[in-house]
């Protein structure tokens, strides 16, 4: 038996991580692009800039940089504080879950 729940961080500004969001970081972390991000998702390219929008204006640092032209184009890449932001939301997620099992336990249901 388990219980099941999704979090997401807000801010008075609204949502500053979610799962999703959380993906699309890694995302654009493993392959460099906002554009191969967004087709990895299968997103749309626009809702995944929507969405690393959405945190840039909930955030006081940059968490991600743009590199413009060259032959290939630019790219984007996170900066260390963008990653540090997945670290902080999968550790808040897997003491949820810990703790989520633990009450279970405490409770037993069944």
């Amino acid at each position: 038996m388990r219980i099941k729940s999704k979090i997401w961080i807000e801010s008075n500004n609204g949502i500053l991580l979610s799962e999703g969001r959380v993906q699309l970081l890694k995302m654009i972390d493993e392959t460099g692009s906002l554009n191969k991000a967004s087709k990895a998702l299968k997103i749309s390219y626009q809702k995944a800039w929507r969405l690393i929008d959405e945190v840039s204006k909930t955030t006081k640092k940059p968490i991600i940089e743009t590199k413009i032209g060259g032959v290939k184009g630019g790219g984007t890449s996170l900066t260390p504080y963008g990653k540090s932001l997945i670290i902080i939301f999968e550790t808040i997620n897997k003491d949820c879950w810990q703790f989520l099992d633990e009450q279970l336990k405490k409770h037993s249901l069944c």
